[in-house]
């Protein structure tokens, strides 16, 4: 399918791409000049609760992300929008999330060597695993996480940079749980708590977004010259 020019004068192109024997759909928002970027893939909210990828802020920070110079690469679960399948509680989104890397890193404009992953809310306890053990993901950034002692066993675990953000009005994650998260997470990475946003973000969403954008910005920088959060 050819590219077509969206908000902001962004270049985009739905795609579709395999998850196993299902075909998930996609769209790659791509920065106007040409040359080779880092890229980043975002994981929507829950789909049983209306989580897809036109999501308030899976479409901020992909946006923010693509003014940067950087490849933002959305997809639905399976089961949501035009993506094939059913609901796989959690444990075939985890598929559906490798599948997105697998066909991300397959495009010659990404640079292999600096792609991040970003969740969001059930996106990002989905993406905490796969991104903790996936060689191919140089960062992540973790959206409003509920919380849970397999999220922090996770977090313990996890040595690559990670930035965990979340709103001190989440009714979702209460802001004690957050600071935990952040406080037990393994080095490097980086705690955000944005004073007055709920879980939804709404009316914060550029705040939100410049935040992950300013993290990936460092994050997949210092992975080019071999540093860490800790290096900066």
């Amino acid at each position: 399918m050819a590219w077509k020019t969206g908000e902001k004068g962004l270049k985009q192109k739905r795609v579709s791409f395999p998850s196993g024997k299902l075909t998930l759909e996609g769209l790659i928002n791509f920065p106007q000049r040409d040359g080779t970027f880092p890229a980043v893939v975002l994981c929507h909210p829950h789909p049983l609760y209306g989580g897809s990828m036109d999501n308030n802020v899976i479409l901020s920070v992909a946006s923010a992300l693509v003014e940067r110079s950087i490849i933002a690469f959305m997809f639905n679960f399976r089961g949501v929008g035009g993506s094939q399948g059913r609901f796989g509680g959690g444990i075939g989104e985890r598929e559906d999330i490798s599948a997105a890397l697998s066909w991300i890193m397959s495009q010659p404009a990404v640079d292999k060597g600096r792609v991040g992953l970003v969740g969001y809310s059930f996106g990002a306890m989905v993406a905490l695993p796969v991104g903790c053990d996936d060689d191919r993901v140089e960062a992540l950034a973790l959206i409003s996480m509920p919380p849970g002692a397999e999220q922090v066993s996770q977090l313990k675990k996890c040595a690559k940079p990670k930035l965990i953000i979340c709103g001190t009005n989440d009714m979702v994650v209460p802001a004690k749980e957050a600071q935990r998260m952040g406080s037990e997470a393994a080095e490097p990475k980086q705690f955000e708590l944005i004073s007055g946003a709920d879980h939804i973000w709404w009316g914060y969403e550029s705040i939100l977004a410049q935040k992950v954008t300013d993290f990936f910005t460092l994050t997949l920088a210092l992975s080019l010259q071999g540093k860490g959060l800790e290096d900066f």
